[in-house]
């Protein structure tokens, strides 16, 4: 039985990852980024302006709500979204990358992010116009919303655009059980094992402890924590990473030469490795890259519904940063900090010791630089940016859970996902692994019918937008 699962889930995960599926998501970025005159580009000293920069200089981003009040601040949801992204994805998942697609598939990351910045801010548009509040005064959005209300209320399509949001709500519910939570207590669990030999059992009951007692506090202290974890965790990822680079920097323009070779093909060509083809390159640097920030899938709408702003392309400009910060800054570094390390023959793209698996890759990168406490830093990094990743997760399937089956079940299901990160400790996840991929590609294809579908708004509300800002501030003298 176990056997047909897999092979079903095998043809599913071909066909949702596949070529088509790949064009679907980055023609989706393109087509968002074209016909907003590239605002991601043009703009993009504002839209830095108004995340990185006011979170700086103005107090309302950072301002909690009121108690009472359902919503939570921009730099919270800006954390949340974050907390739900930075995972396995940004360490083991850049580490796979190099594996499987060579050094090129970091330019083909690099590509997917800068146009999923503009799927993402759609997204985040769309969720902030169509969201509304539910019974507990909380807001409730996401692409559920704007398919059902959205894309339904146009002529002809509103079984369309309620089936469609049904769809999207239960393949979120099933993707927060794997991608969301089993997978990544599992990467938790066993880089603690092998790293500090801390057996699983006590671990993942720990985790749960730890998890229930945030997660059935809702979104509130949710956010409460992730603000705090996640800018503590970046910065000192970034710190390490960046000294990893430092150390290693004579080797970078032969870093840079691979990854543009290896982008096109040049590598396979001169050194027949399998893996650095064009081909591999663009298939596991576009998974890889829309893997880590999750732009098309729909995700981040809903925690970026929640936040307390009134203007949608505000919120759509977080949508960029988040892509930006994910991928453009954290998943670079890692893979820098990888290429540099001399674990990889720069010259064909292939591992120099192939007994060395993707999981183990950046730890030894990070070796380079700190010795033994490299793997340590690793294993740690992973411990708080996966348990992070659960945390906005079980927003996005409570949320999910919500749309399909009223309020009053939410706890739930919040109980029983805080059970399965004790079952994420302990079991054998290759399977569940398999069908988080599949899950999660499968939430891309209701979203980006509602995104393209609603296109016209989002324009029509981004042109509102530099008319009545962008426009009045370049005409002061």
């Amino acid at each position: 039985m176990l056997k047909i699962i897999t092979e079903i889930n095998d043809i599913i995960n071909n066909l949702v990852w596949g070529t088509p599926m790949l064009a679907l998501l980055i023609g989706t970025g393109i087509f968002m980024t074209v016909s907003t005159r590239f605002f991601q580009f043009t703009h993009w000293r504002h839209w830095l302006n108004c995340t990185l920069g006011s979170i700086f200089t103005d107090k309302h981003i950072t301002m909690h709500t009121d108690k009472n009040d359902g919503s939570i601040s921009q730099f919270q949801s800006l954390c949340t979204t974050l907390a739900a992204t930075l995972g396995t994805g940004n360490i083991v998942g850049v580490a796979s990358a190099i594996i499987l697609g060579g050094p090129g598939s970091i330019f083909w990351m690099w590509i997917v992010s800068f146009f999923g910045m503009m799927t993402i801010y759609s997204e985040n548009v769309l969720g902030i116009f169509y969201r509304r509040r539910n019974l507990a005064n909380q807001w409730s959005g996401g692409p559920m919303y704007y398919l059902q209300y959205g894309l339904g209320s146009k002529t002809g399509f509103k079984h369309i655009g309620k089936l469609l949001a049904n769809t999207f709500a239960g393949f979120c519910v099933l993707a927060s059980f794997g991608i969301g939570n089993m997978s990544q207590v599992n990467s938790i669990a066993g880089n603690m094992q092998s790293t500090f030999g801390i057996s699983p059992l006590p671990l993942g009951l720990i985790l749960m402890f730890l998890g229930g007692l945030v997660i059935l506090g809702g979104i509130k202290r949710i956010a409460n924590v992730t603000e705090k974890l996640v800018p503590f965790m970046a910065i000192t990822y970034i710190l390490m990473a960046l000294t990893v680079c430092i150390i290693n920097i004579k080797t970078f323009p032969q870093v840079i030469s691979s990854i543009f070779a290896g982008a096109f093909g040049l590598q396979s060509a001169a050194g027949g490795i399998v893996g650095s083809g064009l081909n591999l390159a663009l298939t596991w640097g576009m998974k890889r890259g829309v893997f880590s920030n999750e732009a098309g899938l729909g995700s981040s709408a809903i925690i970026n519904s929640c936040s307390n702003v009134t203007e949608p392309v505000r919120q759509g400009m977080w949508g960029i940063f988040e892509v930006f910060a994910d991928t453009i800054v954290l998943c670079s570094l890692t893979s820098f900090a990888i290429l540099s390390s001399g674990l990889i023959n720069l010259d064909t793209g292939a591992l120099i010791d192939t007994s060395i698996n993707e999981a183990e890759l950046a730890g030894k990168a990070f070796a380079t630089a700190f010795g033994s406490l490299g793997p340590v830093f690793i294993a740690i990094a992973i411990l708080m940016f996966a348990f992070a990743t659960v945390l906005g997760w079980s927003h996005y399937g409570a949320k999910a859970f919500e749309f399909l089956f009223g309020e009053r079940y939410i706890f739930v299901y919040k109980i029983i996902f805080v059970w399965f990160i004790f079952l994420g400790s302990i079991m054998k996840l290759s399977l569940v692994w398999d069908l988080s991929d599949t899950f999660n590609g499968l939430m891309a294809i209701p979203n980006l019918i509602g995104v393209l579908g609603l296109s016209p708004l989002v324009v029509k509300i981004t042109m509102d937008y530099i008319k009545r800002t962008l426009n009045r501030l370049n005409a002061k003298p």
